[in-house]
């Protein structure tokens, strides 16, 4: 029995399904740990009833992630505010104290 594409998609749009293709180079999922990396996607975009869905297929591979930075730019400026230190040194403490800004602070105002 042949199924033509065609009719399959004229009854997808009678049920609210809508299915647009997505031009991508590249899927990368992120996960802890590691990527997942999708090379010479086919990417879809599945509405269904107002339902996004995403179909992805293509080469898959994995490799490790970068490890998570443990503070943030605003952490930072926190720590510059509380100890009147430069950018570098607040950094620097953060680094030392895992992320923690009161012990970073504290390191500073020694």
């Amino acid at each position: 029995m042949k199924i033509n594409p065609k009719q399959i998609e004229k009854m997808a749009r009678k049920m609210g399904i809508e299915a647009k293709p997505i031009d991508a180079t590249e899927v990368i999922i992120k996960t802890p740990g590691k990527e997942i990396v999708i090379s010479n996607p086919q990417v879809s975009r599945v509405n269904m009833m107002g339902q996004d869905t995403w179909q992805v297929s293509g080469d898959v591979s994995e490799r490790e992630s970068a490890p998570a930075e443990k503070f943030t730019d605003d952490d930072v400026k926190m720590v510059v505010q509380q100890t009147g230190a430069s950018d570098d040194e607040a950094r620097s403490a953060l680094e030392e104290t895992n992320g923690d800004i009161a012990e970073a602070i504290l390191r500073l105002k020694k």
